[in-house]
């Protein structure tokens, strides 16, 4: 029995393999040399230099990081809450079953399959040039002044959002999947009480998917505090550090200004405010979660 239990054992680590090794090699290791690049003066094609705390202190005194921060949580509390409430009003939409609705779920999700596309990021930025298509649908009425939206600190950071609040089909299945666990008992009772349709969303399905906007919050916030692709490929950071995200930021000092030191202290700095950020959100999770579950 012992010989057999062995073997399962030697078998369940041979099929782990791929996995620990890749999870050490791409998480683990360059986690503990990032660590240690912080307290480094390191650009990558010469050997890094101990400097100490330098890295970190350079951050109070760092006027464009702050700018940077400035656009990073500018860009999550406006997006973030838009994005979720885009993907519950379209779960809604779909939660009934017809025959199509399988190829309409399906072209409900595509844009968060392309939305991270070098392609889709061109067209984007074409799409709110002056002579743009965004342009063009404001022209026929009647409001077009060929404004460049890119080329506006002011507008720029939107262009990003609009985008990010167009890539809502992860958080849309999720929120579909988490509707169709509610007991349509619950609605008939709702509906013999006299309830209407807005008292029963606001009563009965808000409060029972809070555990599923609690999961869409924390991830959708964590994704928006490391956004790059959008704003390195739409505005590389323009105009005026307006869409400078942190990313951008860590990504411009260790490849383009050869920090790589002093960008690998931003990279801690940043798991401490996701960490800070995350731990905000567990603290006001029993004040609106809902986690009493169906039954």
């Amino acid at each position: 029995m012992r010989k057999f239990l062995l073997k399962d054992n030697v078998a369940g680590v041979v099929f782990a393999l791929p996995f620990i090794i890749g999870f050490l090699s791409f998480t683990i290791v360059p986690m503990l040399l990032s660590a240690y690049y912080s307290f480094t003066r390191f650009n990558i094609l010469r050997p890094p230099e101990w400097i100490g705390l330098e890295n970190y202190r350079r951050m109070l005194t760092d006027e464009r990081l702050r700018e940077s921060l400035f656009a990073t949580f500018y860009f999550v509390f406006a997006s973030v809450p838009l994005r979720l409430i885009m993907a519950l009003a379209v779960a809604m939409l779909l939660f009934k079953s017809t025959k199509m609705m399988g190829i309409y779920r399906a072209m409900y999700y595509l844009p968060s399959m392309l939305g991270g596309s070098v392609a889709v990021a061109i067209l984007w930025r074409r799409m709110f040039f002056a002579t743009g298509t965004f342009n063009s649908i404001l022209d026929v009425f009647g409001l077009n002044r060929n404004f460049a939206w890119l080329g506006d600190s002011r507008t720029a950071i939107w262009v990003l959002i609009l985008l990010a609040i167009w890539q809502f089909g992860s958080a849309m299945l999720i929120f579909l999947a988490s509707l169709k666990q509610i007991p349509t008992t619950y609605y008939e009772a709702a509906s013999i009480d006299g309830a209407s349709k807005v008292r029963q969303f606001f009563k009965l399905t808000l409060p029972l998917i809070t555990p599923t906007i609690f999961f869409n919050l924390m991830m959708q916030t964590i994704a928006g505090f490391l956004t790059f692709n959008s704003a390195f490929l739409i505005s590389q950071g323009g105009p005026f550090n307006s869409t400078n995200f942190f990313a951008l930021y860590m990504y411009n000092h260790t490849f383009s200004w050869g920090n790589a030191g002093y960008a690998s202290a931003l990279a801690w700095f940043m798991l401490s405010v996701l960490a800070v950020t995350t731990g905000i959100l567990f603290g006001t999770r029993r004040f609106w979660v809902y986690d009493g579950g169906f039954s």
